[in-house]
Order: C-alpha cells, then sequence, then structure tokens
C-alpha cells in the first residue's frame, strides 16, 4: 500500500507541474480578439520595468492615440539600425498623436539587468518610452516571434499594420501619417524620413557563439567544432574560410557564449562596412583588434577602438555591443586579441 501511496503522491505532483508550466506558457498566449478583419492589439504584460516614463504604460489608457510597439533588445545590430528612425518619428510625430514604447525582450541573460538597458537607452539617444519584458510575456502576448519587429495601433487599439526586421521606412511612416490623419491631425503626407540606398552587396550573416543559439542554426566553430559545457583548446589553421569563427587557445561553450580560460584569440573573415561584437568580461580587459594582420587605423575604426600608438583595443568592461570596425565595404580577416581569461562573446554581426 505505501508504494501505491507514494505513486498515486508522485503522480499528483508531475500533473502539478505540468500544468504550472503549461498555464505559464499560455498565460499571455490568449486566442486574438478579432473585429472587422483587424486584431486588437493585445495588452502589455508582465512588465517589469519602465524607462523615460512616469507612468506604467498600457495600450488600454492611451486609447485614442496611435501607438507604435517596437520589439528589440539593446545587442540586436538590425533593432540598432532602426532607432535612428524611430527617433526620429518620436520627435516628429509625438506632439500630434504618436506614442512609441519600446518592448525590450532580452536575448541574453545580461540584457535583463535594468542598468544595462538604461545605459543602451542614453546611450542611442532614445526618448520614447522603453519597457522590460524580461520574461518574454508581452511578446508572447503578440505572438512574436522577431526582433526587430514593430505594430502600428490606431486609436480603437487595432493592429492595423506591422512590419519584421529592418527597412520599409517609409512604408511605415506613410502608415503612421494616415492613422494620425484618421484622428484629424493635420499631417504632412509628403515628410518622409531619409532612407538609406539600398546595395547588392553581400555580407556576413550574424554569427552566434554559445551552443545553444549557434547549433540550431548550423553555425560552428570552423577548427574544431564547439563542444557543449566543455573546455577545448583550439589551434588556428594555415587557411581560413569565409563567413565562420575560429578561436586559439583555451575556451569553454556555454549555451550563450564562448568564455576564454587564459589569453586566446577569435578570429572572422567577413564581408561588409561595419563589424560588431556582443561581449562581456568578468572584469575590465583589453582586446587588440587587428584587421588583415595589422592594427586598425584611425578611418577603420568602430567607435569603441581605443589607440595607444599604432595600437588599436578595445576595453571590455559591461555587457553590450561593441563597434570595433567602420569603414568601406570589403572582404576583411578580423583578429581579437584577449589579453586575459574572463573574457565572453555571445556574437558577431556585421553591417
Amino acid at each position: 500500500m505505501k508504494i501505491i501511496y507514494k505513486l498515486i503522491i508522485t503522480l499528483i505532483i508531475v500533473v502539478l507541474v505540468i500544468y504550472y508550466f503549461e498555464r505559464a506558457n499560455n498565460e499571455y498566449s490568449e486566442e486574438p480578439v478579432i473585429e472587422n478583419g483587424l486584431i486588437k492589439a493585445p495588452e502589455l504584460v508582465g512588465i517589469s520595468g519602465f524607462f523615460n516614463s512616469d507612468y506604467k504604460p498600457s495600450i488600454k489608457d492611451l486609447n485614442g492615440k496611435v501607438i507604435l510597439i517596437d520589439f528589440w533588445t539593446y545587442t540586436c545590430i538590425n533593432c540598432i539600425h532602426t532607432i535612428p528612425f524611430l527617433n526620429e518619428w518620436h520627435n516628429r510625430y509625438s506632439d500630434k498623436g504618436l506614442v512609441i514604447i519600446g518592448v525590450h525582450t532580452p536575448e541574453f541573460p545580461f540584457e535583463k539587468d535594468a542598468n544595462n538597458v538604461q545605459d543602451a537607452i542614453r546611450r542611442f539617444n532614445i526618448s520614447y518610452t522603453v519597457v522590460q519584458d524580461n520574461d518574454y510575456a508581452t511578446w508572447r502576448a503578440y505572438q512574436n516571434k522577431y526582433w526587430p519587429r514593430k505594430y502600428l495601433i490606431d486609436r480603437n487599439g487595432f493592429i492595423r499594420y506591422d512590419h519584421i526586421g529592418e527597412g520599409a521606412y517609409e512604408e511605415t511612416e506613410k502608415v503612421i501619417q494616415e492613422l494620425l490623419a484618421e484622428n484629424g491631425e493635420a499631417i504632412d503626407m509628403d515628410l518622409i524620413a531619409d532612407i538609406p540606398s539600398s546595395s547588392d552587396l553581400s555580407y556576413t550573416p550574424e554569427i552566434y557563439a554559445g551552443y545553444k543559439f549557434a547549433l540550431p542554426r548550423k553555425q560552428d566553430v570552423a577548427n574544431g567544432g564547439l563542444s557543449p559545457d566543455q573546455v577545448k583548446n583550439y589551434t588556428l589553421p594555415v587557411k581560413l574560410e569565409d563567413d565562420v569563427l575560429y578561436l586559439d587557445g583555451l575556451w569553454l561553450s556555454n549555451q550563450d557564449s564562448l568564455e576564454n580560460l587564459d589569453r586566446a584569440s577569435v578570429v572572422i573573415k567577413f564581408s561588409g562596412k561595419s563589424a560588431n561584437i556582443v561581449a562581456h568580461s568578468t572584469e575590465p580587459l583589453e582586446m587588440d583588434v587587428y584587421i588583415n594582420d595589422d592594427y586598425v587605423t584611425k578611418d577603420q575604426a568602430g567607435v569603441d577602438i581605443k589607440f595607444d600608438g599604432a595600437r588599436s583595443f578595445v576595453v571590455v568592461d559591461t555587457a553590450r555591443l561593441y563597434s570595433l570596425i567602420e569603414g568601406n565595404h570589403g572582404s576583411y580577416t578580423l583578429k581579437l586579441d584577449i589579453n586575459k581569461k574572463g573574457f565572453l562573446f555571445n556574437t558577431f554581426t556585421f553591417g
């Protein structure tokens, strides 16, 4: 009888655990409300913090306004590229009834830190409202899967437009103007933000370091592969292939990052005009930056490059995206030499 009793208790616990997690996953994933073919915008839920606002914003309280919801995270290069347009739209239309809310949904654990988010808001000169969606509650409510993604909501709370990724700036601004005009605002319909010219040039795609992100995307360390949760000693080969990650030295393979355990190097042959790395460290350290086996010159340097004579380096002292290269489009070999252990990086992005 004792065995049967224990089995019953165990079964009850298992059922309760399954119920709890199912409820947590579905708490903010209700079926959308649809009226006249339009989807009612879900509420902002599970918000753990907010910035540039004296009150916790909600869709309901903003009834009568035109709302732009922007899902972003501060290390996403595609998100960063869209911020100047969001800033410009805020400056142009906020006094005409447009409310922009940046929903910051983190991709990496350190992006949950409110201080890091505040630093990014200051660095990107964001003056519109930003909320923290650390538990993906609003993300799930909108059934979103992408960074960045923008939703435009009309005065009655219905989603009238959404766009995934960069681009479509002119199209998005036209919809903003149309929705504001519906509210009776006098809008200059010919006023459009400057649009970067399109290009057919090739660019290296984003490269992830953590095995949880890299392996599902069929990315790997080219000279030896990732060994999840293990330490591995890497040696650089003589010949390097394009658009893949190479390591030198001792590295620990974490779910969302690679971490060096001694002095080490990272090498990538990339195509583009800019290169960035999302990185942090257990304590401040210096990372030498080379392009095609030479130190970076001042006309190639990203904003985070520092110089000591001819030497070019970056001080890694907080968890964020670091701008390494900003120059002319081309094919380059980027090498990073890290001077001590405790350096962790999550991803490379190129533009």
